[in-house]
């Protein structure tokens, strides 16, 4: 164990984790990574034992703005009750002009009740400095701390009984958040979205129109505050943004082997979709690689359950 002071808290879900991992109770152990990791921590598996480290960067306030450096340090509204229709999530890095056009979109065509967050994941000196005009909530943090990381800061400040994650390469032409929020409306969908993927395999997966489909792409997705709450935080090692949508809708579907899991659903939505700038930004082999990388987290959780595809072809 390191020597360095490890809050009761953390050191009780990492024994937890290790007996789950004795159990080979995976999703729990994966779980329990998660909220560890959430909290600034990092777990390193020694045999039967751990060491536990601190692993994020520092919180800094300067000229009235917090920049936090992990996503615990964020302020949290879950154990408030939700209010207003929903709220949308975006993320904004480096390219301020995406974000203007979906924000400008996303107001156009807006319902009323909806809270609005950005989630400002070390943003460019450009990005960061035409946030201070933004009719949202802003969240800067210190340091890049990645897409799930963004993710998870997000839902601890929102407020709404729906969350839609929207990334800044879309444009909505129409009202994209009302028709997500219906398709919630049915008990059985745990996870909506413009856009969806279905599998064979769990190994490969092509995109699909509107309909059941087995994974929900992050373009715009939407979730129930509440699972979120109940089944996060999103697994911060998914720093880079592909396939992380496929891990987070088969973690909100699942109830179990044997259990039916419920459902993800796409949805026609008024939306165009531009450049990701995310992808295209990159090297064709980093971007391999980090989704690969990813991907690799999706096999060892779920890589055996045939029982989350619908069978839909695609």
């Amino acid at each position: 164990m390191s020597r360095r002071h490890i809050p009761d808290e953390i050191l009780s879900m990492a024994h937890d984790r290790a007996r789950a991992r004795a159990e080979r109770d995976w999703p729990e152990a994966d779980r329990l990574r998660a909220q560890i990791e959430a909290a600034g921590w990092t777990i390193v598996d020694r045999g039967t034992d751990f060491a536990l480290a601190p692993a994020s960067p520092p919180t800094i306030e300067a000229d009235g703005v917090v920049r936090y450096g992990a996503t615990a340090e964020v302020p949290s509204r879950t154990e408030e009750p939700p209010t207003g229709f929903a709220t949308v999530l975006l993320v904004a890095t480096d390219w301020p002009a995406d974000l203007h056009r979906a924000l400008s979109g996303l107001r156009a065509h807006s319902p009323d009740g909806l809270q609005i967050i950005v989630v400002a994941d070390s943003a460019s000196p450009d990005q960061d400095a035409a946030l201070d005009a933004l009719d949202a909530e802003v969240v800067r943090t210190s340091e890049r701390l990645g897409q799930a990381a963004a993710i998870n800061i997000g839902i601890r400040r929102a407020s709404g009984p729906t969350i839609v994650v929207l990334d800044t390469s879309v444009e909505p032409t129409g009202n994209v958040v009302t028709p997500l929020v219906a398709a919630l409306e049915n008990p059985t969908v745990a996870v909506a979205g413009g856009w969806g993927l279905v599998s064979d395999d769990l190994r490969r997966f092509r995109e699909a129109p509107a309909g059941d489909v087995d994974a929900v792409e992050g373009y715009a997705m939407a979730f129930r505050r509440v699972d979120a709450i109940a089944r996060g935080p999103l697994d911060e090692r998914f720093r880079f943004y592909r396939n992380l949508d496929i891990w987070w809708s088969l973690v909100l579907r699942d109830e179990g082997e044997e259990q039916p899991p419920r459902r993800a659903v796409a949805v026609e939505l008024p939306a165009t979709r531009h450049e990701h700038r995310g992808w295209t930004s990159l090297p064709d082999a980093e971007r391999d690689r980090l989704s690969k990388r990813n991907f690799y987290r999706i096999i060892d959780r779920f890589g055996w359950r045939r029982d989350l595809l619908t069978g839909r072809e695609g």
